[in-house]
């Protein structure tokens, strides 16, 4: 009892380097490819790129500013990542492999466990993970449907393991495509999940499906008193398939939602407010009573997913626009492009230690062109403009 009582404040006192702490969400994606693996012995080639901040870069804005480096890499098929304390430790989620991996900052890996009853399939399996109360929080596709669960960690850095499972909400919408899977803890302490379309379309419209929607609960599954609609988790909806929110200073939440043929959205997002899909598909459906996204683009160029705030800046992960945007949040219809193809897809983005931003490629996942050590998650200096 005892030590538990000590593994559990030692875990709390980790959490200054959090992605809620920092304003900012992960919502956030990668993963491990074995135990106690460390980039340096891996024998995988190092790869970096250089970017420097805009010229007119705004007080409180922050960009990229510098030479990359590799954090880790020879992942496989990596989604989510959660930073542990503020000495570069993280939580990894393998998709394929439904294994958890600790990251410890030297880039070593060893695995937490593996989430149990997990189904692998096209953009299902263990997808997103939040930290919360000492707990790891994590949304997977299982048979009869994608489902949250949260999990006890025992142990501590170098030995933590995955415990008891409890779920929080099952039976939600799954298919091989338009899984959402992004899970946030919001600045309210309540828990946020994307659950995307799962192919069927109409029901993004449809206030009693679950699909299409971004949910709020309590970390215990519990419907908020104050969520818009009376005994529903629900959120907001009209959307496609989010995989990406995060939280400003201000309250304000930001979600990347992938488009189908023209149009991939940035929206702030609202409660009880519809996000036009499947009538429309990026802007122009204000005039029928869905709210317009603050920023798109085409699909050729996007594919957003991961994001997360830091500073007055929204960070995207672009998956076939093999990119890092970074939009104001002060000014949210414009962005600056950043690692424009240099390491293929990039799954997600959160901050790093030590005024960092770490990012995750995606390019071992079936889709991509993996490159000599594949995947990756690399790490770029911030600068914060004054």
């Amino acid at each position: 009892m005892d030590s538990t009582r000590t593994t559990r404040s030692t875990l709390r006192s980790r959490r200054t380097w959090s992605a809620v702490g920092l304003a900012a969400v992960t919502a956030l994606a990668l993963a491990g490819c074995s135990d106690d693996r460390s980039a340096t012995d891996s024998g995988d080639a190092a790869q970096s790129s250089t970017a420097s901040p805009p010229p007119d870069l705004a007080a409180g804005q922050v960009a990229p500013d510098g030479a990359t480096s590799d954090v880790v890499s020879g992942l496989e098929a990596p989604w989510s990542v959660v930073p542990v304390g503020d000495d570069g430790d993280a939580f990894v989620s393998e998709r394929d492999s439904a294994r958890v991996l600790e990251l410890r900052a030297d880039g070593s890996t060893r695995e937490v466990g593996t989430v149990a009853g997990v189904r692998h399939g096209g953009e299902g399996g263990l997808l997103g993970l939040a930290l919360h109360d000492d707990d790891l929080f994590v949304y997977s596709t299982a048979e009869d449907g994608n489902r949250i669960q949260r999990y006890e960690l025992t142990g501590d850095t170098g030995s933590w393991r995955l415990g008891d499972a409890t779920t929080v909400i099952d039976g939600l919408p799954a298919n091989t495509f338009h899984d959402g899977g992004r899970i946030a803890f919001g600045p309210d302490g309540m828990l946020y999940a994307s659950v995307g379309d799962a192919g069927n379309r109409s029901e993004a419209q449809d206030r009693d499906s679950l699909a299409g929607k971004i949910l709020r609960m309590t970390p215990d599954g519990a419907v908020p008193d104050d969520n818009p609609f009376d005994g529903s988790p629900v959120w907001s909806l009209g959307h496609r398939n989010v995989q990406g929110m995060g939280w400003a200073a201000d309250g304000t939440m930001f979600a990347a939602e992938f488009g189908e043929n023209r149009w991939d959205e940035l929206n702030v997002v609202e409660p009880g407010k519809d996000y036009g899909w499947p009538e429309v598909e990026g802007t122009g459906g204000e005039d029928r009573g869905f709210v317009d996204p603050v920023q798109q683009w085409s699909t050729d160029e996007a594919s957003p997913s991961g994001l997360t705030v830091i500073g007055d800046t929204v960070f995207v992960a672009n998956l076939k626009g093999e990119s890092v945007r970074g939009v104001p949040v002060s000014d949210p219809s414009t962005a600056t492009e950043y690692f424009a193809g240099d390491f293929g897809r990039i799954r997600t983005v959160l901050p790093g230690p030590d005024d960092t931003l770490w990012f995750v490629t995606n390019n071992t996942d079936g889709r991509g062109d993996p490159r000599d050590g594949d995947d990756r998650i690399v790490s770029v200096p911030l600068t914060t403009g004054s």
